[in-house]
């Protein structure tokens, strides 16, 4: 490349052929990708020069098949991007001289790579908006039976041109022409919409503006079938399959019946059978593919009548060859393609067959019950399918498809969800039986590929009495202790879909408790495994979660089990905290308070043990080390704290009896409290500029919140109160600090139990403070602070209108109206929520609503103005709807809305550049006023603010 005869870069001559042929041809050399950038865009410049189509002419003449496809392809590139510049006489001879072309090349014997470009540039001439080339089919096929261009005017006067003449006088390079201008002006029109066409002559913009005229469409049907006849010929049944497909699919109404039974006879034909065997093989040829491609059209568009003629043999061959579909060799998206498409087709049959069951009267249709075991056989050769290759050969897959693969394998289980609506639990047994099948043989791929399928209906499946049943063989056999059994080198694989399927069935062994030793045997022991512990860890806190009732006398064994667990060298902390809160579940069902607190005490020492090893690493500038400890700690302890929660739905035991501690004593828990608040304080001190410390520690104290009987997370106020007063604007992560204390007082509104004024007025006096010391680029402290105070409207409005606080109101509600005038949206949405909240009414004490009132109208006027300054023009349009909300409030609930309004909408206030006047005020006035904060308002808004910023808008009443 480095040859001196070579037109440099600096040097090209644009309207020098030769030279631009050597840049061309230097295009395929090797070279650096700085050369290959440089090469391309020296090519760009000549496609764009003026001279660009007289050398896409000369180009086309080249001996280099290289330089005459980039010929063709300047001929697309200026047509799509230089068509403006073509003089109005210059369009009809360009058709001529592209025709030309295409005569000219496929006489020489050219191949696709140059024809397929030359018919992608007709076929960007035919969507100029400017050309009328009604009949660009037929034209084409007369030139190539000329063997030259045939001008447009000779072909419009005759009468006699027919394509049914024509197409059978076309020898094979003409008819693969035809058929690629064919294919992509189908591709290329179905990207356009038909309105901004013309004319069409090809089948999709038949289906768009012809569906309903027969004169049009016969003359369209005329080419079907001596299309249909080409898939017969050696060469051509590839493109002419794959046409077949793109109309079949969207039009499948443009083929008569006579049509769809040649297509039948071809698909069943011994041509047909043999190529569609050579994927059963898995030979990935291209028509082969093709065929099987247009064999799912088919299928897709006659699937009722598929469904419902099972009895003739053809249908039975068709339907043969659509499961074949299914068996092809290879694996799904990595390297079998058709089985996916082939999936999508019987997925669609499965529904069609539920429609057709459900939406029949009593008696069900006499051929559903032969249509469904075709959804059997489905099920089978999916089961097969979906197994996994063995690890060597799974080890060499790209990421690619191993994700294409899981993608089928989610598609299977929609599938199964699917035909467990129409086949009931016999689809379970049968799974079932194939597992205990594979089990027996060892066969641990194929028990994978089972549980996987009974796995996808453990959400589907609706009679527990005869599942149950299905599942005590299944569990009751020696599932669990082989895949405890190290010398049977069962693939990993398959013992974490084993223990996903423990996870999908975890009410079953509620129901039937006999399993749970055998079973959590296996999951502790998978613990030691690093590719299953996490999963085993997740199944085992689902089971502990469920089951906690029936577990709870064997506390003192899981407590063993965890100690153990500790000692393992490499377990990770994910797991650690799962299991921890498995046990913490059991725990909460104990009946006896002692033994519940002993129980929770020896595993609060646990977290001790990670406290301590966070401190000893700070203490050692480890940093690394105390934060991984000391986040450990704290995430045991947000799971002892969710598992502690009373479940969800509980019934409430009335036989229980409390012990001589009465539980509704709140000291209870206290001793265990001080100890988790000194593992908070712990961690905090060590790590008292993390975020995620910081985070951390709130959800430990929101744990308890939603809880109304005394527990270990129940905490007093206090100890929210201290940790919220504690921060500052240093504090990492402050905003979650603010929302844990909003969450305190939006749950004891809702129960009373425990008084909170002392800690809400504390909470107050905080965020007033912080206000007053923040700066002016603190959006997301500034939408806190205000949402912390939205928190107190109405059930703490006492606390928030105290007299200590008076000051700071005023302070406050300045604070709040300037947000709305912010750049940053999150403080201005904050603030508008406020406004909101507060114009609103309540049930409140007469002195509340007296001092409630005495804000109102200090600040109403100022919020209205700010308000109204906004939607008048000057606010964004996104935020019309944040600043309708208040608005909406005021006028609903506050007596001098109108008087608010009236003065901010005449006030000097008012945006200047608005373009509206007094009448469109007052009219906009009396709308707003008159739909009392109705849902309407929010449109009356939307159009004020287009008519205030002169937006070509009629404003009328």
């Amino acid at each position: 490349m480095a040859g001196n005869q070579d037109p440099s870069y600096d040097s090209v001559d644009l309207s020098s052929f030769d030279q631009v042929e050597k840049v061309v041809q230097r295009l395929y050399l090797l070279g650096t990708p700085q050369d290959i950038a440089q090469t391309q865009d020296i090519l760009q410049r000549f496609q764009r020069s003026n001279q660009g189509w007289q050398l896409a002419d000369a180009s086309l003449q080249s001996q280099d098949e290289n330089v005459r496809f980039f010929g063709a392809l300047t001929f697309t590139i200026k047509i799509n991007s230089d068509w403006d510049t073509l003089k109005e006489e210059d369009i009809g001879p360009l058709l001529q001289r592209l025709l030309q072309w295409v005569t000219v090349r496929v006489n020489a014997g050219e191949g696709s790579l140059v024809i397929r470009k030359l018919c992608a540039s007709l076929v960007a001439y035919f969507l100029r908006p400017t050309v009328s080339w009604n009949r660009c089919l037929l034209h084409l096929l007369c030139c190539l039976n000329a063997g030259e261009a045939v001008s447009y005017e000779q072909l419009v006067s005759s009468d006699d041109k027919d394509a049914a003449q024509i197409l059978p006088t076309l020898g094979r390079p003409q008819l693969l022409t035809a058929l690629w201008f064919s294919v992509t002006l189908i591709e290329e029109v179905g990207k356009t919409s038909p309105a901004s066409l013309q004319t069409s002559a090809w089948v999709t913009y038949a289906h768009g503006v012809w569906t309903d005229k027969a004169d049009e469409l016969a003359s369209l049907r005329q080419l079907t079938p001596h299309t249909l006849r080409l898939l017969w010929h050696e060469g051509l049944s590839e493109v002419t399959a794959d046409c077949l497909g793109d109309i079949l699919n969207p039009f499948s109404a443009f083929f008569t019946g006579q049509d769809l039974e040649t297509l039948v006879g071809f698909l069943t034909s011994e041509q047909a059978q043999n190529q569609l065997s050579s994927l059963l093989a898995g030979e990935l040829e291209s028509e082969p593919m093709a065929i099987a491609r247009l064999l799912l059209a088919y299928g897709d568009a006659s699937i009722q009548d598929l469904a419902k003629s099972l009895s003739s043999p053809t249908v039975q061959l068709v339907m043969s060859e659509l499961m074949q579909l299914l068996a092809c060799d290879g694996y799904a998206g990595v390297n079998d393609e058709i089985c996916s498409p082939a999936l999508e087709f019987w997925q669609s049959y499965t529904e069609f067959l539920i429609d057709s069951l459900y939406g029949a009267d009593d008696q069900a249709e006499p051929w559903i019950d032969s249509a469904e075991q075709y959804v059997v056989k489905v099920i089978e050769h999916c089961w097969v399918k979906v197994r996994f290759p063995p690890d060597n050969i799974l080890a060499e897959w790209t990421s690619d498809a191993k994700v294409d693969f899981r993608a089928f394998r989610a598609d299977v289980e929609d599938l199964l969800q699917s035909s467990y609506t129409l086949l009931g639990t016999a689809v379970f047994d049968r799974l079932a039986n194939l597992a205990l099948e594979a089990l027996q043989n060892h066969a641990w791929l194929h028990l994978e590929a089972t549980l996987f399928c009974l796995n996808a209906l453990s959400e589907t499946i609706s009679d527990e009495d005869v599942v149950d049943g299905i599942l005590s063989k299944l569990f009751g056999s020696a599932l669990f202790a082989n895949m405890m059994d190290s010398a049977l080198a069962i693939p990993s694989k398959a013992q974490q879909t084993a223990v996903a399927t423990i996870i999908n069935f975890t009410a079953f062994f509620e129901r039937h408790t006999q399993f749970l030793p055998s079973m959590l045997t296996f999951l502790f022991t998978s613990l030691r495994t690093p590719a299953l512990a996490a999963v085993a860890a997740k199944a085992i806190y689902s089971t502990c979660d469920t089951c906690r009732k029936n577990l709870s006398a064997e506390v003192g064994a899981f407590l063993n089990q965890y100690e153990v667990l500790l000692e393992w060298q490499g377990v990770e902390s994910a797991t650690k905290e799962r299991v921890i809160g498995a046990v913490a579940a059991i725990i909460q069902a104990i009946r006896s308070d002692e033994h519940q607190i002993s129980s929770f005490s020896r595993l609060l020492d646990f977290v001790d043990r990670d406290i301590e090893a966070c401190q000893e690493s700070a203490r050692n500038s480890l940093p690394e080390q105390a934060y991984e400890k000391g986040l450990c700690a704290l995430r045991c302890l947000i799971n002892m704290g969710k598992s502690m929660q009373e479940p969800d739905g509980a019934a409430i035991d009335l036989e229980h009896e409390p012990s001589s501690q009465h539980t509704s004593d709140l000291s209870l828990w206290a001793s265990t409290q001080e100890r988790i608040v000194r593992c908070l304080n712990a961690v905090s001190t060590s790590l008292s500029r993390d975020g995620e410390v910081v985070e951390a520690i709130c959800q430990v104290l929101r744990t308890g919140y939603k809880e109304t009987s005394p527990g270990p997370f129940v905490f007093p106020p206090k100890i929210t109160e201290d940790f919220v007063t504690n921060s500052s604007l240093q504090t990492p992560r402050l905003e979650y600090v603010l929302d844990t204390a909003g969450a305190m007082l939006t749950r004891h509104t809702r129960a009373k139990a425990i008084n909170v004024d002392t800690a809400a007025l504390t909470f107050l006096l905080h965020l007033f403070q912080l206000i007053w010391t923040m700066g002016t680029n603190e959006p997301e402290i500034s939408a806190s602070c205000i949402d912390l105070a939205t928190r107190y409207i109405p059930h703490y409005l006492y606390i928030f209108l105290h007299p200590r606080c008076r000051d700071q109101i005023a302070n406050f509600a300045v604070f709040a109206v300037q947000s709305i005038m912010c750049e940053e949206i999150m403080p201005r949405r904050a603030a508008a929520s406020f406004w909101a909240s507060l114009f609103q009414r309540y049930e409140l004490s007469a002195d509340v609503q007296a001092m409630t009132d005495s804000v109102l109208n200090d600040y109403g006027p100022h919020v209205t103005r700010v308000i109204v300054y906004n939607i008048s023009g000057e606010a964004a349009r996104s935020e019309l709807e944040t600043l309708t909300d208040p608005l909406k409030k005021m006028v609903f609930a506050q007596p001098k809305a109108k008087q608010w309004l009236l003065d901010a909408l005449f006030g000097d206030a008012f945006p200047k550049s608005a373009k509206v006047g007094e009448a469109e005020k007052r009219m906009f006035l009396q709308q707003v006023m008159n739909l009392r904060g109705a849902k309407k308002t929010n449109q009356v808004v939307k159009e004020w603010w287009m008519a205030c910023r002169g937006t070509n808008f009629a404003y009328t009443s």
